[in-house]
């Protein structure tokens, strides 16, 4: 896949802090990109370079096959942790200056605002002042101001802070056809629910230095310790008296000793076990990395009916925390 974006071995110094030291990466197009971090951990330096508020001590950045420059400010979109609208000025009014900005004419902008406020269900806002707002209904304000002017990329900082979970879906939802038309994106939050839901790649800074790189998906899989939950539904002793053809479920002793790990084929440890008041087991098994889990599955299918059988891999917040602690990162 084309890249859109490449910063190749970037470094940047204030005094004698490293912001930035030697980061490469490479967002693909047409792509979500998650750049998390713990706070200072220089997530704002490779932001603010890439929106030209300043430069690199030593490196490049390639934006869609060229060295970025000024003229590749109107191709960028960004939205701020930090809001800011002017509190006074009518929101119609605010939004038509804030694209003209942007190099949008009055009467296109006019015409792209109109359509996000319909969308948005907010065209009662138009003639309110800002200060009249919620904190959520004037975030949703500069969403549409960041993306009217229809930007190849897009950099939300903390999009979601602040908004109730309906506006949130919302949010992701419009965020993933902004994708889908063709911006390349970047994320940045602390927010690991949202990174598994919308980013394709992801990247872990600390202290100016890269820890983790790749895909959501690889990463996961990289991360993984071979753990499986099994949900195994018995049969009552009656039934199974009156079909002797059928290879008879647990009985209550032998549910208890179930529990011994010897019980499970080699390689397989049983880590947990619980039964519900139907009778169903819920079995989280773990398994050493070279052993086929389709042995765990037939031999469990002799025992019961298996209910549901999945691969536990591990939340992109536990290798998030996992990674910083092994770095000894003071989370904050």
């Amino acid at each position: 896949m084309q890249n859109f974006i490449e910063i190749n071995n970037v470094s940047k110094t204030y005094g004698t802090y490293k912001a930035l030291n030697d980061i490469s990466i490479k967002v693909p197009k047409q792509s979500i990109y998650g750049l998390l971090g713990p706070n200072g951990a220089g997530k704002t330096t490779l932001i603010r370079m890439l929106n030209q508020i300043t430069a690199p001590d030593q490196g490049e950045i390639i934006f869609n096959g060229e060295k970025l420059n000024r003229n590749h400010i109107s191709q960028i979109g960004y939205l701020p942790e930090e809001r800011g609208l002017y509190k006074t000025m009518k929101v119609g009014e605010q939004a038509i200056y804030l694209a003209q900005l942007k190099g949008v004419s009055q009467k296109e902008a006019e015409k792209r605002l109109k359509y996000w406020f319909k969308k948005f269900d907010i065209l009662s806002w138009w003639d309110k002042k800002v200060e009249e707002l919620s904190k959520g209904m004037q975030q949703k304000i500069q969403f549409i101001v960041t993306v009217i002017h229809e930007p190849q990329l897009l950099i939300f900082d903390e999009p979601f802070s602040g908004f109730d979970p309906i506006n949130v879906n919302l949010l992701k939802k419009e965020i993933l056809e902004l994708r889908d038309k063709g911006a390349t994106i970047i994320f940045s939050t602390h927010n690991m629910a949202s990174v598994e839901e919308l980013c394709d790649n992801i990247m872990l800074i600390n202290k100016g230095q890269k820890i983790l790189e790749g895909s959501v998906y690889q990463i996961k899989q990289d991360f993984k310790d071979h753990s499986f939950e099994i949900v195994l539904r018995q049969r009552d002793n009656e039934t199974t008296r009156q079909q002797e053809d059928v290879v008879p479920y647990f009985s209550d002793s032998q549910i208890l000793r179930f529990s011994d790990a010897n019980k499970l084929p080699e390689g397989f440890t049983l880590i947990s076990e619980k039964t519900d008041n139907n009778g169903e087991m819920t079995l989280n098994v773990k398994a050493e990395n070279d052993v086929n889990p389709n042995i765990l599955i037939n031999y469990l299918s002799e025992k019961g009916t298996i209910i549901s059988y999945k691969e536990l891999l591990p939340s992109m917040n536990d290798i998030f925390i996992n990674q910083l602690t092994i770095n000894n990162v003071q989370l904050t």
